[in-house]
């Protein structure tokens, strides 16, 4: 019997929350179905009409319970089912708000998970048991997997196709969905343009575009004060105040954006990269891709 996959439907539900895993896993040659509770169709967040398979009935291997409008009153027939069935998965996974069924369940107790980072607070209050980590698209915490916004469903689910089937498969299923990259589960939900706001001020603005635009430069923060003519004291705090992130991790995020770039766009060599990113050495920028992705640049170049 192949490996069975069984995604759950619900009214409300996030169409590619859905069809995104439901592509990876198919492509992976596993039995993937999709129940409702009671086997009635459902509508989507988008108005998409869905006829599921069956019933949620038979448990199966792998458990995906994906997210969408429908789960900020999570429907209790469907919680209930989790809740009495999900602990007999070998494995679950949800996608974005997803692990508000998981944490109704109480199948996140006590774990590390995520969620799209729109509701990681609310879902962080309203289960405070649960050690919600806002930052990475998915996390693995034994059998419960739990992903970001939308897409890292995707990113998700082709990790545990590599973890059954080896890299060159998962590989091979993301060149045949044309996706840009295979992202690994730390990388960031945020890039540093999207996790800082534009600041107001002018000056803040061109150190903005400073650190942007020429990562490779001193960007200290006494230096960054001096360009902006603000003491470092008001610099870091006018910067953190407009930006939304301290100095420092904006040139981080900034810098480990700009090496990924490199890394995949051009032939450079490690030591060259490393320069022109800012880190000025190859062991500077392998301490950061392995702190924020959990790979080498050498790995991050042979994978993506």
């Amino acid at each position: 019997m192949r490996h069975h996959v069984q995604i759950v439907l619900f009214d409300g539900v996030q169409s590619l929350d859905v069809t995104g895993p439901l592509e990876v896993f198919t492509y992976a040659g596993y039995r993937v179905t999709t129940a409702s509770v009671g086997g009635v169709p459902v509508r989507t967040s988008s108005g998409l009409r869905l006829v599921p398979d069956g019933d949620l009935s038979e448990v199966p291997d792998t458990l995906v319970v994906p997210g969408g409008e429908g789960t900020r009153e999570p429907p209790e027939d469907v919680v209930s089912w989790i809740r009495a069935n999900g602990a007999r998965a070998q494995r679950i996974m949800s996608v974005c708000t997803g692990a508000f069924l998981l944490a109704e369940a109480g199948l996140l107790d006590d774990r590390k998970a995520t969620t799209h980072w729109q509701f990681c607070e609310s879902l962080r209050s309203r289960h405070p048991k649960i050690n919600v980590d806002a930052e990475p698209i998915f996390v693995r915490d034994g059998r419960v997997a739990t992903s970001a916004g939308v897409t890292t469903g995707i990113d998700l689910a082709l990790a545990l196709v590599e973890e059954d089937l080896g890299r060159d498969v998962a590989l091979a299923i993301a060149r045949g969905l044309v996706m840009f990259l295979r992202r690994p589960g730390g990388q960031s939900q945020f890039s540093a343009q999207l996790a800082g706001q534009v600041a107001h001020r002018e000056p803040l603005r061109e150190v903005q575009r400073l650190i942007d635009e020429h990562p490779e430069r001193d960007l200290s923060v006494p230096a960054l004060a001096a360009a902006a003519n603000l003491s470092p004291r008001q610099f870091s705090r006018a910067f953190t105040a407009e930006i939304g992130v301290p100095p420092g991790r904006y040139v981080d995020r900034v810098r480990l954006e700009t090496a990924r770039r490199l890394l995949e766009d051009t032939s450079d060599g490690v030591a060259e990269v490393s320069r022109t990113a800012g880190y000025g050495t190859p062991e500077a920028m392998r301490r950061a891709f392995l702190q924020a992705l959990g790979v080498s640049p050498a790995e991050y170049r042979r994978r993506f």
